[in-house]
């Protein structure tokens, strides 16, 4: 605790307490962290990685995703754990677009994924059809156009929350649909999705007042047992910070986290 912490390139944040949700002491290395954020890339330039490439160079890119690079992670809302993902867990499997189709009932949450990029949320409508924040407008598309090309799964139960009936979610997210950029209440899809299924103003930006202690903590869960745990003013920010580390991938963020920690002088027991 008191560590001086090197600054990250391409993050602004400030040193606070930390604790483990758990009370824990004794499990790893942790420093809370309280990031500041701009937009997500995803939507003001969803798949910018793949410009200018035909589609089977896009194939054999989003083939290289594999779930064993997403980082386990749990957010608590105090000693509360409101989200939890783990790439070993049933509800992880992806599917092409075709397949998760036939899986999906309106009302629910979608979470496409592919190497390299933030993962891509939509709330599945019926008919074959999503609405989503894409590019900074929330727009009405074929399953099969949103996902342009990337695995999805159904994404209902990463958090907690009770969610809203089913045609309650669709039509939040019917209403929403042609709203774009001053008229959104959105930073990012997943946000805008589970602001659909959950009607929590906590997804929205602004929705949370951003001083005092931080409330939201995220848990990273490293190699031996070992957890790295930070912690936010908002769910919004925190968010934000837990897509970034989907995008860049475990590694990246094991690599990071270690680089970090060696130059704050700390060491996990």
């Amino acid at each position: 605790m008191g560590n001086q912490v090197d600054k990250l390139s391409h993050l602004s944040y400030a040193e606070v307490p930390t604790t483990d949700p758990h009370g824990s002491e004794d499990d790893g290395p942790r420093i809370g962290v309280s990031y500041i954020f701009a937009s997500d890339d995803d939507e003001l330039d969803d798949n910018h990685q793949h410009h200018n490439v035909d589609g089977s160079e896009r194939n054999q890119e989003e083939k290289r995703y594999d779930k064993r690079n997403e980082l386990d992670c749990a957010v608590y809302h105090r000693d509360e754990c409101i989200y939890e993902k783990n790439a070993n867990a049933a509800d992880a499997e992806t599917f092409s677009p075709e397949n998760l189709l036939n899986r999906c009932k309106p009302g629910d949450a979608l979470e496409f994924v592919a190497a390299g990029q933030h993962p891509h949320w939509a709330v599945y409508v019926g008919d074959f059809q999503v609405v989503h924040l894409h590019r900074v407008e929330i727009k009405n598309s074929f399953l099969t156009d949103a996902s342009q090309g990337r695995r999805g799964r159904i994404a209902n139960d990463l958090y907690k929350f009770k969610p809203l009936g089913s045609d309650m979610v669709v039509q939040n997210a019917m209403e929403q649909v042609g709203a774009k950029d001053r008229e959104l209440s959105w930073r990012n899809s997943e946000c805008f999705a589970a602001w659909c299924r959950f009607g929590k103003r906590e997804f929205k930006m602004g929705g949370e007042i951003r001083i005092g202690k931080q409330p939201y903590r995220l848990k990273l869960f490293l190699p031996d047992k070992q957890f790295h745990v930070l912690e936010f003013q908002s769910l919004e920010d925190l968010i934000m910070e837990r897509r970034r580390n989907d995008q860049i991938g475990k590694a990246a963020v094991i690599q990071e986290l270690a680089h970090h920690l060696n130059a704050s002088g700390s060491s996990g027991s």
